[in-house]
This record gives structure tokens, sequence and C-alpha cells, in this order.
């Protein structure tokens, strides 16, 4: 798994590093996830990879590897949270249009209530 190095102001390369103390959810060599700060569902947290990958344009066959690590284990961070059953959304945003404010690729993970369609 190809590593980017990491970006000094960004926020979650200061999480990785140990600079900031999020509230963890999960971690391993290659992925965090953290509770969000701001939740916008009864469960809200991200997953990251600890490689600066700032967007999904950024995803190449070189540093594809990170990401489907970081998609194998949200189905057992789903399952811990309790909302593998009942589901959950998950949300990449891409870029300033899409609202995206960390450029750190990130899922966002979401559940614990019904969600409408279309989201927005």
């Amino acid at each position: 798994m190809e590593a980017r190095i990491a970006q000094p102001d960004c926020l979650f390369c200061k999480m990785v590093r140990g600079e900031i103390s999020p509230k963890k959810a999960y971690e391993d060599e290659h992925v965090l996830a953290f509770h969000d700060i701001q939740p916008q569902a009864p469960v809200h947290f991200l997953v990251i990879p600890r490689a600066h990958i700032a967007t999904t344009n950024d995803i190449t066959p070189e540093n594809a590897a990170v990401l489907a690590r970081l998609f194998a284990v949200l189905p057992n961070l789903a399952k811990k949270h309790g909302i593998a059953e009942s589901g959950y959304r998950l949300v990449i945003n891409c870029n300033r249009d899409a609202l995206q404010t960390v450029f750190h690729i990130h899922v966002h993970v979401l559940g614990g209530r019904t969600f409408l369609w279309p989201p927005g």
C-alpha cells in the first residue's frame, strides 16, 4: 500500500500523528475511525486511511488497497455500533461543491435513525 506523505496542516493527518486526540472507534496500521464532533445522526463516525489521500480524485492503483482495507472494516464497525441490521448510510464528499471541508479522504458512517432520499 502506497503511503502518501502526511500533510502538516491536515486535520486528519494531525489525528493520525497523535497531535489531536479524537474519540476513537477503531484503529489499525492502515485505518483510523473516530466519532464526529458534530454528529448528524445518533451514530456518526468517520473512517479515514492513515495515508494522506486528499480526495477520491486522488485514488490510484497504488493506493487503492488502503481504501479496500477501509471498506473491509466498515461491516464490523457497523455491528459494533448496533447499526448493521437496521441500516446505515455511507457518505464520501469530493471537493468543495460536494461540501468536502477536510481534504483527506474520509467516509462518514451514519446510523441509528431513518434517512430520507434524496439526501441533499
